[in-house]
Parts: C-alpha cells; structure tokens; sequence
C-alpha cells in the first residue's frame, strides 16, 4: 500500500497518478509494494529526525527509514518540500520535476542504488531520471 501524508499545507495534485508511478518505479527495480509511506513536511520538521534519529544536524531533502523484507519494499520516507523548492531552484528545474527526483530517489534507495562514491552518484542520476520519464507516459 502507498499512503501519503502531509504535515504542511502541502498536497499532491493527483495523488493516484503518483500512486500509479511509484507502484511503477518498485516493480520496474524487481521489488512488490509492502507498506511505502511518504510523508511531506518542511525543513524544521526533517531537521528535527536527521537530529534525533541519525545525529546529522543538517537539513536534508529526504530521509528513509527501510523497513523492506526480502523483495517487499517497505518504508517510511520523509520528504522537506521546502528543501525541494529550494533545490529546484539552485538546480534550475521545476518544483515538479525535482519532487519527482526526490521521490525516486528514496525507492531506488530502498532498492540498493547507492550515491556516496562518484560512480554511484552518476548510475543514480542516470535512473532518476529515467523514472521521472515514467510519470509522464500515459498511464
């Protein structure tokens, strides 16, 4: 099941066609869905998990907690849309199409991409965007 919550005044515009989508993105990486939950928030809120739960004292775009058994994802991913907006413009794209990175970015986390080293970091690029393209084919 893929459930989504807002902290903030925030909301998806279409939330089954994000749906859709992310249901798309788990079974094209070889996994089903378990129990994926995004929760949209701002950046004190994130904060406030990356402090109390990982020690970071940073603000982040996402943070995922993984609760995925064998090759049932499940998960607890937290997204700062204040972060996004953010980042959306320091990188020049639309809120949209950087939601959408950061949104594909925590399943192919949860799907074992990695993006410390630089090689990671490109392999994983290359793979957002391949799945920000899904959400724009006809469903």
């Amino acid at each position: 099941m893929i459930e989504f919550h807002f902290e903030t005044e925030f909301r998806l515009s279409n939330t089954e066609k994000y749906r859709n989508w992310v249901s798309k993105i788990v079974t094209t990486e070889g996994y089903s869905i378990g129990d994926l939950n995004y929760i949209f928030c701002d950046d004190s809120y994130l904060l406030e998990i990356n402090q109390k739960y990982l020690r970071h004292d940073t603000l982040t775009d996402i943070i995922t907690f993984d609760y995925t058994t064998g090759k049932t994802m499940s998960a607890d991913i937290y997204i700062s849309t204040e972060r996004v907006q953010e980042n959306a413009v320091s990188y020049q794209v639309t809120f949209e199409n950087e939601l959408l990175r950061v949104m594909s970015h925590g399943i192919l986390h949860l799907a074992g991409y990695k993006d410390k080293k630089e090689e990671h970091k490109k392999e994983m690029r290359l793979k957002e965007e391949e799945k920000i393209k899904m959400f724009h084919v006809e469903q």
